[in-house]
């Protein structure tokens, strides 16, 4: 984290409130006129809905009713990690997009 460019994580699983948070902040950046990247955590998701549906099913067959995508092994934290310390020194980073049909797809070819 850094003063120049600091960074604001909200997580939450689907439908808490996450996004209502996240159009919050932007508003807030907007009307103080602050330039900021929103990145969206499920982007550094490791499995789409497909395969994480299957490696669910797979898991709750071995006994794991436990299974999730807050799990270390089912994220790309190192990838998460080198964005926001690229971000924290330069402002700027890689990020990633979860997108999750067609639809959303659509606007980035």
């Amino acid at each position: 984290m850094s003063e120049r460019h600091p960074i604001i994580a909200i997580t939450g699983s689907s439908g808490t409130g996450t996004t209502s948070v996240t159009r919050t902040f932007e508003s807030i950046f907007r009307r103080e006129g602050v330039r900021a990247a929103i990145i969206e955590g499920d982007s550094f998701h490791r499995y789409d809905r497909q395969e994480m549906k299957l490696r669910m099913a797979q898991a709750e067959t071995a006994g794991d009713r436990n299974f999730s995508h807050f799990e270390p092994e089912n994220n790309l934290f190192a990838e998460l990690e080198q964005l926001f310390h690229g971000y924290a020194e330069s402002g700027t980073g890689k990020c990633r997009k979860y997108l999750h049909n067609d639809e959303e797809a659509a606007p980035y070819k």
